[in-house]
């Protein structure tokens, strides 16, 4: 599907990162928290937050060390996507000391992943999740997708980063050999938040075409019952935490050598949040070591935070609509692209009306669909009626 939109540019680079996928149930989730809360924090504030007696502090250095975090906790799972040398050093420990049933429920991947960082302006957020997602789902290309308030984000395994640039480079993406940068002229993006984990079954040929990719896509949900539910009192906040000017652009390696007032409030925040009984209904939380931190959270979540630390509307709220993906395997490809393109395509009738305004959160175990209160109702019956018969086995 090409949009007929005017685009601005978009880059694409490569990060420098091996990452693992790591799947938490809910039951275990207070077993990790200061696994979590150690996360959150660099190296050198570990310490720190041990041995404070209680207090919650910002560790110096603080923001963010480490090229690529992310920490979402929804109705399904607690799903974590960090380097593989923490998920060594943090998770690891903790699974290995359950017992065997509760071992049994935690997963890290073994397989290495990388991410890429994409940057522009212009292209809704639909559109965006397939210009993005579509040349990788046709290349049989597994991934993990998040769009955060200030960038997308997809992972894909390591040893696909070849089948990667091809396939981008076949949609048009031009690929910069040194500084491993993909600038699409026709591809921008608007702020939004969204994820995805794609897989496909072993030896199964990927689908020609964007439509067979979301015929196959829904038809494998309906096979597996996997129908689309929402909690209509589950509100969603997109926003992240504040630039520091201070720290922009400083070239001397000396960017995170202190950190302000709204480091530490946010930070303070970000811990609240994370420590909330038995854990936060819905938290979705990126850090980089380029960007502060971007946030999709329950609005109940919000008095957690002092007042002007976050950036973004405290007043548009999004709604989640949650596949329950923890019946499919984890080699399944496409079912973003798929989803995304039921959503763009569905929804838009002709010149008269738009197509639904959607991102995407896909977890280790399940895909979040987020569209806006007024937009729920034809978003659902876009996705339901697809499962109901629309489309064939």
């Amino acid at each position: 599907m090409e949009s007929s939109m005017t685009l601005l540019s978009a880059h694409i680079q490569f990060l420098d990162t091996q990452l693992a996928l790591i799947h938490i149930p809910l039951s275990l989730y207070a077993n990790f928290l200061q696994a979590i809360l150690q996360l959150l924090l660099p190296n050198e504030g570990r310490t720190d937050f041990a041995s404070s007696n209680g207090a919650v502090r910002a560790p110096r250095g603080w923001p963010y060390e480490h090229p690529f975090v992310n920490i979402s906790i929804t109705h399904i799972e607690c799903s974590i996507v960090c380097s593989r040398t923490l998920a060594r050093e943090l998770f690891a420990p903790v699974r290995d000391s359950l017992d065997a049933a509760a071992r049994s429920q935690v997963s890290i991947t073994n397989e290495d992943s990388i991410v890429m960082q994409v940057d522009g302006e212009g292209l809704d957020a639909g559109q965006r999740v397939l210009e993005l997602t579509s040349p990788l789902a046709l290349a049989g290309i597994s991934i993990f997708f998040i769009t955060t308030y200030f960038s997308d984000y997809i992972l894909v395994p390591l040893r696909c980063r070849g089948q990667v640039v091809h396939a981008l480079e076949e949609r048009g993406f031009a690929f910069e050999q040194h500084t491993s940068t993909y600038v699409n002229p026709s591809h921008g993006r608007n702020h939004s938040s969204t994820s995805s984990f794609e897989t496909q079954s072993p030896g199964t040929p990927p689908p020609a075409t964007i439509s067979e990719l979301q015929t196959r896509t829904f038809a494998t949900l309906k096979r597996r019952n996997i129908v689309p539910t929402v909690n209509p009192s589950l509100r969603l906040i997109q926003c992240a935490g504040r630039k520091d000017p201070s720290r922009t652009g400083n070239s001397n390696g000396n960017r995170n050598s202190t950190t302000s007032a709204a480091d530490d409030a946010l930070h303070l925040g970000l811990v609240k949040c994370l420590i909330t009984p038995p854990c936060p209904r819905f938290l979705s939380l990126t850090l980089t070591d380029t960007e502060p931190a971007s946030l999709l959270l329950d609005h109940t979540l919000l008095p957690n935070f002092a007042q002007d630390v976050l950036l973004g509307s405290k007043d548009d709220f999004l709604i989640p609509i949650t596949l329950d993906l923890r019946e499919l395997p984890l080699e399944s490809t496409g079912i973003v692209c798929g989803v995304a393109g039921r959503l763009v395509g569905g929804t838009a009738q002709g010149a008269l009306e738009n197509s639904v305004e959607m991102s995407y959160l896909s977890t280790a175990r399940a895909g979040t669909v987020m569209v806006g209160e007024d937009e729920l109702h034809r978003a659902l019956a876009a996705l339901r009626g697809t499962e109901n018969g629309v489309v064939p086995d």
